[in-house]
C-alpha cells in the first residue's frame, strides 16, 4: 500500500514553493488564494524571505502546510494515497489531502494552530530538548523523576526523543539524561515547549476553532499522532486533533502501524527529508521517497 506523510515545523527554507508556482496554475491559484485568507503575503516571505522571515511562528506553520498540501494538489493523477499521516503540523496536511478539511478551512485551522501557540509560549517560558542513544523508557522514567513539568514529546525514532517542558525542569532532565547514558541531551532553538501541558493555553484556544470547523469523511485513515493508529470516523478525527498540542507525537508508533496495516511504500510531501531520514531508522526493509514534481 502507498502511504503519504507530511513534514512539520523546521522543515522550511528560503525560496520553497516558487518551483510549484512557477509550473503551476494550480500552485498560483492556491498561493493568491492563502495570501488573501491570511491577510498578508506570505508567497513574498516563502519565495524572497530570508531564514529570521521564515522562522516567525506566523510564516512557517503555514509556509509548510501550503508547500506540503499545494504539491499534492499538483501531482494530480500521481496523488494516490491509501493511507496518510503528519508529523504534528503535518497532520494538518494530511487531513486536508485526504478529504477530511477543504484546503481553506485547513489554512484558517494552522494559522490560529501557530498563533495560539505562540500566545502559548509568551504566558510561561518553556522549551525543548533532543536526547539521543537511550530507550525510550529510560527518558520516560527520567522525566517522571525530575520535579516540574518535562514530559516525552516526540517519539521520532527508536533512540531519538525530543522532551518538552518547564527550561529549568529541561535542563535537569537533560543533565540526569546525560548521567544515564544518552549520547546527547540538548536543548533546542525552539520557542516554547509544543506538545506538552505547557501548550494548554492553545490547546484550549484552537479546540473552539476545531469545534465550528466542518469535518468530512476521508478518502483514506489518517494515524493520527495521538493514537497512532488508524482513525476514519471525523468525531474521533477531531478529538484527537485537539489533544495533539497537549499529548505526545507518536511518530514512530504512526509508521510501525502503518506498515502492520501493509504500507509498504512512503512518499514524504512537502519541504525537505526529515521524515525520510526517520523512516530509514524505524525501518528499512520499506521505501522511503520524496514526492518531486517533474
Amino acid at each position: 500500500m502507498k502511504a503519504y506523510i507530511f513534514p512539520g515545523q523546521g522543515a522550511q527554507f528560503t525560496g520553497m514553493g516558487l518551483d510549484l508556482y512557477e509550473k503551476s496554475p494550480i500552485a498560483q491559484d492556491l498561493f493568491e488564494k492563502a495570501n488573501n485568507i491570511l491577510g498578508f503575503s506570505i508567497t513574498d516571505i516563502m519565495f524572497e524571505g530570508d531564514a529570521e522571515e521564515l522562522k516567525q511562528t506566523k510564516v512557517t506553520q503555514p509556509a509548510i502546510f501550503l508547500h506540503s498540501v499545494i504539491l499534492a494538489k499538483v501531482l494530480g493523477d500521481d496523488f494516490n494515497p491509501e493511507m496518510v499521516a503528519g508529523h504534528s503540523l503535518g497532520e494538518l496536511s494530511a487531513l486536508v489531502v485526504n478529504k477530511v478539511l477543504s484546503f481553506e478551512d485547513g489554512l484558517k485551522l494552522v494559522s490560529k494552530r501557530a498563533l495560539a501557540m505562540q500566545k502559548a509560549c509568551e504566558v510561561q517560558k518553556s522549551t525543548m530538548a533532543a536526547v539521543l542513544g537511550l530507550e525510550d523508557n529510560v527518558v520516560e522514567e527520567v522525566c517522571e523523576g525530575v520535579d516540574g513539568i518535562v514530559v516525552a514529546a516526540n517519539y521520532n525514532c527508536p533512540g531519538q526523543l525530543v522532551i518538552s517542558g518547564e527550561v529549568d525542569a529541561i535542563n535537569k532532565a537533560c543533565d540526569l539524561l546525560k548521567e544515564k547514558g544518552a549520547r546527547r541531551a540538548l536543548v533546542l532553538p525552539v520557542g516554547g515547549g509544543f506538545h506538552s501541558p505547557m501548550m494548554e493555553p492553545a490547546r484550549e484556544e484552537l479546540a473552539k476553532a476545531i469545534e465550528e470547523t466542518e469535518f468530512n469523511e476521508p478518502i483514506c485513515p489518517v494515524y493520527q499522532n495521538v493514537v497512532a493508529k488508524a482513525v476514519t470516523n471525523p468525531d474521533e478525527i477531531k478529538e484527537n486533533l485537539i489533544l495533539q498540542l497537549t499529548a505526545p507525537v507518536k511518530w514512530t508508533q504512526c509508521i510501525k502501524a502503518m506498515i502492520a496495516d501493509g504500507g509498504s511504500e512512503f512518499v514524504e510531501v512537502g519541504p525537505g527529508k526529515v521524515l525520510q531520514g526517520l523512516m530509514r531508522k524505524i525501518d528499512r526493509t520499506v521505501t522511503a521517497s520524496r514526492a518531486e514534481l517533474v
